[in-house]
C-alpha cells in the first residue's frame, strides 16, 4: 500500500484538508467550514469523518500521519491557544484530539511555519538551512528556519515577527496595540493604506469607486500596474514599511533568503522590486547583498495543505 499523509490548514472561516504523498503530489482535497463548528469537538468528529471519506476514494493508500496549521498554534504542546479569530476559546488540545480519532501520529503547528516547512521540502527552500517564510495575508505570519530547524523558542510561539513595531504609537493591531508589522505589510494593511489615502488625497483614482468588500490586495495591485496614482504610492508605501521589518528580521539570523507567500506577495514585482531597492539601501553592512527576497516555490492554492504535509512529514523522518 502506498503511505500517505493529511495536511490541513485551518483557517477563521475556513479548513482545507488533503491526502498527500512522499513526492508533495496532494491526491485528493476537501474542506469545511470552520465557522460551523463554534464547539471543538463538534469540528474534530466533522473533520474525522470527512477526512476518512477523503481517504476512501481512495485505493491501496495508507494514512501514516497528519499535520495541521492554525492560528495560534503551539508546536511543544499541540494546543491552540486563545486564537482570536477562532470559536473555540481558551487552550484547545487539538492534537491529542485528533490523534484520538484518527489513530496516527499528529502534529500542530501555526500556519507560518507549516508554510515555512513546506518551503524547504517541496518549494524554494530545499537544500537551504537558514531562511524565513513571511506569509502576507489577513495578518503577517512567519516562519524562521535556523540550520535547517524551525524555530520555536521556550514557549513554542517564537517568530511572531507581524508583532514587531514598525511605527511607534501607529496604527491599532488587530492584537490590540498599536504599530505592529502586520498593521502594515499585509492584505489588510494594503487595503487600510488606501483608504486613508482616498480620504486625504486628490488625485484621480479608479479604487475611489469600489465598494469596500472589493477594495483587495488584488484590486490595489491591478490599479498600481495601471498606474493609479493612489494605488501606486499605496504599494510604494508597504513595500517600505515590508522593507523595514525584513531589514529587523534579518539581523537576528542571517538568512539565505527570506520569501514573500500569501495574497500581498501576489502583487509581484510591484512590490518586490521597491523591497529589495530597500534592502539595498538600508540593510546592515555586515548582511549588504547576502540575502535573496523570492516569492514562495509552492503554489498558493495548495501550499497551505502542503505545508501542512511537510510538517508531518518531516516528523516521521525523524
Amino acid at each position: 500500500m502506498k503511505k500517505v499523509v493529511a495536511g490541513v490548514d485551518i483557517g477563521g472561516t475556513n479548513t482545507v484538508f488533503g491526502i498527500v504523498d512522499n513526492e508533495g503530489k496532494v491526491l485528493a482535497e476537501g474542506h469545511l467550514k470552520t465557522t460551523d463548528y463554534p464547539v471543538v469537538t463538534d469540528f474534530v468528529k466533522a473533520f474525522s469523518a470527512a477526512l476518512k471519506k477523503l481517504i476512501a476514494t481512495k485505493k491501496d493508500i495508507e494514512l501514516t500521519g497528519i499535520g495541521i496549521g492554525a492560528p495560534d498554534a503551539n508546536f511543544h504542546r499541540g494546543t491552540i491557544e486563545h486564537a482570536p479569530n477562532l470559536a473555540w476559546k481558551g487552550i484547545v488540545p487539538l492534537a491529542d484530539m485528533v490523534r484520538k480519532e484518527m489513530k496516527v501520529p499528529v502534529v500542530l503547528t501555526n500556519d507560518a511555519n507549516a508554510a515555512a516547512m513546506g518551503e524547504m521540502v517541496f518549494g524554494g527552500a530545499k537544500g537551504m538551512k537558514d531562511f524565513v517564510v513571511l506569509t502576507l495575508g489577513t495578518g503577517l505570519g512567519s516562519g524562521i528556519v535556523v540550520d535547517g530547524k524551525l524555530v520555536y523558542g521556550h514557549t513554542g510561539f517564537a517568530g511572531e515577527v507581524g508583532h514587531m513595531t514598525v511605527v511607534p504609537n501607529g496604527r491599532v493591531c488587530g492584537c490590540g496595540r498599536k504599530g505592529c508589522f502586520e498593521a502594515y505589510a499585509s492584505a489588510t494593511g494594503l487595503v487600510k493604506t488606501v483608504s486613508l489615502m482616498i480620504s486625504e488625497m486628490r488625485d484621480e483614482s479608479s479604487l475611489r469607486d469600489l465598494p469596500p468588500a472589493k477594495l483587495t490586495s488584488k484590486a490595489i495591485a491591478e490599479a498600481a500596474a495601471k498606474g493609479d496614482p493612489i494605488a501606486v504610492k499605496a504599494m510604494e508605501y508597504t513595500a517600505e514599511k515590508l522593507g523595514f521589518g525584513i531589514v529587523n528580521t534579518i539581523v537576528f539570523t542571517s538568512p539565505e533568503a527570506i520569501f514573500l507567500f500569501g495574497g500581498l506577495a501576489q502583487a509581484g514585482e510591484m512590490l518586490f522590486k521597491p523591497v529589495r531597492e530597500y534592502l539595498k539601501k538600508n540593510n546592515y553592512v555586515l548582511f549588504k547583498n547576502t540575502v535573496k527576497i523570492l516569492p514562495s516555490g509552492i503554489s498558493e492554492s495548495n501550499g497551505a495543505v502542503l505545508g501542512a504535509a511537510a510538517l508531518i512529514l518531516n516528523e516521521l523522518s525523524n
